[in-house]
């Protein structure tokens, strides 16, 4: 007879599993919830504490840490037989174990001694062990790969491939279990731990990086990168940059509103109640540079959309849904990749640099609005302002953003100083300035930026406030009578 170890926390599809190994002569051994499990299904199983001649211990802490379950785990078939004979030591042939929920626990404000409880230690051990001697043992972490498990089994037992690549995996899960242990306890009287551990899954090669002559790949299984077209090419790595800009300019609005991005920065933004009508009004901020972008919606795509979109080359469109005839419509662009506006993940932010990185976390903050000039703004200007400040926090710095109350009308954006940017953006807008709003990612340590944005028409300005000449900036406001806001908060973006 084979033995099977089952040992699990997520219990989806154990009993299912657990029918096919009785169907082809497996023994189990289980304990526990497992166990318990299994009963209810009436599965016969074998109990570890009947099996080892120990009882659990400390409830339920030291069960599976005993000679006769690790042994036979780690046993060399014809090297270690005569050593488990003589001990009594059944060889183990298949362990399946998932672990305590550890990450999913550690997000739910547990004191230390509460989280404690949900660290793991004979899971963790059995799969190690199993890993290590996977030419004999075949580990399985993930309920995912039941079904391949179960046709091994039907077909008489897993080819060398399938055991390495389950070992692989086991030992990916373990380090990753370990690293979220790492993380969670060295921040508790820390903001970041002296060592940063992070892992992703369901890694995928892209055809190529930034450039051609670049590799690379995605990792991830949530949010964007988790997300795969619903129709058109495979996601390059440009697409997955440009559509994380575009989405997380997108989820600043509540409102019915369209984002066309461009190589990270956004080249149009509209709002407004009819989404065909606001798609085109941010496509006609800069039709030119919306050839070849990024399209979010953060409302359902339909018919009338679908074959606007089709008129133009677009690279991808996201959107929460959309209309079946609307995906029959952009089946015509075989190259459009059509993607779903995925749930937002909140993480750290990660850059690399040479030798390290750099994390980042944007804990919730709040913006303190308060009107420096002498002239109060207007409520279409404060609306517009809202507007051109959105944008702003997504825009590479020096960031000048004009807007009026339903669009942004001019983008000046990645420039070494501010008032190129301004510059930029009054030479590139399409529509007249005057009225308008402006937002600076930054302060204006000059008055500079501010008589360019006044000498195109602008009327209002916000910005963070907070330079040593914020005074001689203020006293500009009044004299070319800008309504001006300071936000306290600046959004620098690199």
């Amino acid at each position: 007879m084979k033995w099977a170890l089952l040992s699990v926390w997520d219990k989806a599809g154990i009993v299912d599993l657990a029918k096919v190994l009785i169907e082809h002569d497996f023994g189990i051994l289980s304990s526990g919830g497992t166990g318990a499990e299994l009963a209810r299904a009436g599965i016969p199983f074998t109990d570890v504490s009947a099996y080892t001649g120990s009882p659990e211990m400390m409830h339920g802490r030291v069960k599976t840490l005993h000679p006769k379950i690790h042994g036979g785990i780690l046993g060399r078939r014809g090297i270690d037989d005569a050593v488990m004979q003589e001990h009594g030591i059944e060889p183990i042939d298949l362990v399946v174990v998932n672990l305590y929920p550890f990450e999913e626990m550690s997000g739910k404000g547990l004191s230390l001694e509460e989280i404690i409880e949900y660290i793991d230690i004979g899971g963790p051990a059995m799969v190690r062990a199993a890993a290590k001697n996977h030419k004999y043992v075949a580990v399985v972490v993930d309920p995912a790969d039941y079904r391949m498990v179960a046709d091994a089994v039907r077909r008489g037992g897993f080819t060398a491939e399938e055991r390495l690549n389950l070992a692989a995996k086991a030992f990916a899960r373990t380090a990753a279990y370990d690293a979220a242990i790492t993380n969670h306890l060295t921040g508790f009287d820390r903001p970041f731990p002296d060592v940063f551990t992070v892992q992703f899954r369901n890694g995928r090669t892209l055809r190529y990086g930034e450039n051609p002559h670049q590799a690379a790949a995605v990792y991830g299984d949530t949010g964007i990168a988790g997300e795969e077209p619903l129709q058109g090419k495979s996601m390059s790595y440009n697409n997955y940059l440009d559509v994380h800009a575009a989405v997380g300019l997108l989820r600043e609005f509540e409102e019915c509103a369209v984002v066309i991005v461009k190589h990270n920065n956004p080249c149009g933004v509209a709002t407004g109640e009819n989404l065909l009508e606001t798609y085109i009004a941010a496509r006609e901020v800069d039709p030119v540079s919306a050839y070849g972008s990024i399209v979010a919606m953060n409302r359902e795509v339909g018919a009338d959309i679908a074959r606007e979109l089709t008129g133009t080359f677009v690279e991808v469109v996201v959107a929460p849904s959309f209309a079946a005839e609307a995906l029959e419509i952009m089946k015509a662009k075989e190259n459009m990749r059509v993607l779903r506006l995925p749930e937002p993940v909140v993480e750290p932010e990660v850059r690399s640099i040479d030798g390290g990185v750099l994390v980042q976390r944007t804990e919730p903050y709040q913006e303190n609005w308060q009107v420096v000039s002498e002239r109060e703004p207007t409520a279409h200007e404060m609306r517009a302002m809202q507007i051109a400040l959105k944008v702003c926090r997504h825009t590479k710095s020096n960031a000048i953003i004009f807007a009026d109350e339903k669009a942004v009308i001019g983008i000046g954006a990645g420039q070494m100083n501010r008032v190129e940017s301004a510059e930029i953006a009054v030479k590139k807008s399409r529509k007249p300035l005057a009225g308008s709003a402006v937002a600076s990612d930054a302060f204006l340590p000059f008055p500079d930026t501010m008589e360019v944005a006044a000498a195109a028409g602008a009327t209002a300005l916000v910005q963070p406030g907070g330079s040593i000449r914020d005074a001689e900036v203020i006293e500009a406001a009044n004299r070319l009578n800008i309504a001006m806001v300071f936000t306290g908060v600046r959004h620098f973006r690199h």
